[in-house]
């Protein structure tokens, strides 16, 4: 995957909080696919069991 980012969330307070409010979502890590929100780690894990991530990533590297 070419264009993939990581942001360390808790190096800056403003980020940690302000993100929360952005996304309507309490908990990280969150994982965010061509600007969208997919959802946090129990639903990031879920859709790889299920082999949904794969198909949204797929996806978003063809777009």
């Amino acid at each position: 995957m070419q264009n993939f980012l990581a942001v360390n969330v808790l190096a800056d307070p403003e980020i940690f909080e302000n993100l929360k409010h952005y996304a309507n979502w309490p908990t990280f890590p969150q994982l965010y696919v061509n600007g969208e929100l997919i959802g946090g780690c129990d639903i990031m894990i879920e859709m790889y069991q299920k082999g949904e991530i794969q198909k949204v990533l797929e996806e978003a590297k063809a777009a």
